[in-house]
This record gives structure tokens, C-alpha cells and sequence, in this order.
């Protein structure tokens, strides 16, 4: 019954949503969105499990007195105190309260920051990447530095002045319309047809994962 009864489960959900989506009946609408609600429901409540895993694994490192217990404090001052902040604050205006300029002037500029960061790792990882080993790579190389410096000024001006019609804009907008998008639909018809199979796998039984121990 362990097993039986959460197949069972995802098979008649799977099912009532696919036939909610091809056949537009009122039975079936009603039936789709008790789904979605029960799936935010129990969202929340992964969302409860999830802080509560956060606290407990943080509390015990913390004990054990590791190396990063400093930044584990200040992790759960910062979740305690934007969760207060949330809780008291919640009927005041969102962009006046303690907790939205919380949000605005320390969580997104810390984001900013790291999304900075992580710059200078993409640089060094298309610096990789261009290497000229093969046909492919020099195919990516070729096109990048085409791309890159049409949609910067300096692309224009060798494109006027040094005759270098190959940096045009006009030629990076081809590019970016033509084949970077013709990749991209193969890629997402692609991954379509993986998550259509994943579905079918988990509707009918084959794959088991989510059950934990299979």
C-alpha cells in the first residue's frame, strides 16, 4: 500500500490534468484547479520542512563549532529577522516597511553583487570555451566575437571605418534572429519531448523516484 497508493494517486492526477487541458469541460476545469490548489498547498508546507531543515542543519554545525559558523549566524539572524519583519509588518505598505527596505537596500544590492561575481566567472569560462580545438569551437568563436562586438559601439565604428562589414549590426541581428533562434526552438522541441517522456514514465509507473526508496 506503500507504493500503491501514491501511483494510484499521480496516475488519476495525471490523468485529469491532461484531460482538463484537451477537453474543456466544467468537470474537469473544477477538478484541474483543486490540483493546482492542493499543489500550492503542499508547496507551502515543503516550504514549512524546508526552514525547518535550514535551522536544524545550521544549529547542529554551528555547535560543532565549524569553520563557516559565522556565516551560519548571521544566515539565520537574517531569516528570523526578515521573517518578524514580515509577519509584524505585513498589513503597512510593502515599499515603506522595515521589511521592504530590508529587501530593497541589503537583499537586492547582496544579489547584485553576486551576480557581479559571477561575471568574471562566465569570462573565464568563454575564455575556455573559445579555444580553437575543432570545427565546432571555432564555428562558437567566430560567431561570438560577431555577436559581441556588433552590439557594442566599437563594432559599429570598425564596421564604418575600417570596412569590417562583418562587425554590422545589421549582421549580429541575422545572426541573433536566424540561427540562435532555430537552435533554440530544436532545443526546447528537445527538451518538450524529454519532459513528455519523464511524464509518461512517472504516469504509468516505470520511473518510481519520487517515491524515495525505489
Amino acid at each position: 500500500m506503500r507504493r500503491e497508493v501514491p501511483l494510484a494517486i499521480a496516475f488519476i492526477s495525471g490523468l485529469i490534468m491532461i484531460f482538463s487541458f484537451f477537453i474543456p469541460h466544467e468537470t474537469f476545469q473544477t477538478l484541474n484547479n483543486s490540483f493546482r490548489n492542493a499543489v500550492i498547498i503542499a508547496s507551502a508546507f515543503a516550504v514549512v520542512l524546508g526552514i525547518g531543515n535550514l535551522v536544524q542543519v545550521n544549529v547542529r554545525r554551528i555547535s560543532m563549532k565549524s569553520e563557516d559558523s559565522g556565516y551560519r549566524v548571521v544566515l539565520l539572524v537574517g531569516l528570523v529577522v526578515m521573517a518578524l519583519a514580515g509577519f509584524i509588518w505585513r498589513d503597512y505598505n510593502v515599499t515603506t516597511n522595515l521589511f521592504g527596505w530590508m529587501f530593497n537596500y541589503m537583499y537586492v544590492p547582496m544579489q547584485a553583487t553576486m551576480f557581479s561575481m559571477l561575471a568574471f566567472f562566465i569570462a573565464s569560462a568563454a575564455f575556455r570555451a573559445f579555444r580553437m580545438r575543432n570545427l565546432e569551437a571555432g564555428l562558437l568563436l567566430v560567431s561570438a566575437t560577431i555577436v559581441m562586438l556588433g552590439q557594442v559601439p566599437i563594432g559599429k565604428w570598425l564596421s564604418d571605418t575600417m570596412f569590417l562589414k562583418i562587425f554590422d549590426p545589421q549582421i549580429t541581428d541575422w545572426i541573433m534572429n536566424k540561427p540562435n533562434v532555430a537552435a533554440k526552438r530544436a532545443i526546447l522541441i528537445g527538451a518538450a519531448f524529454g519532459g513528455i517522456a519523464q511524464a509518461l514514465r512517472i504516469l504509468v509507473g516505470i520511473d518510481r523516484s519520487y517515491l524515495g526508496n525505489e
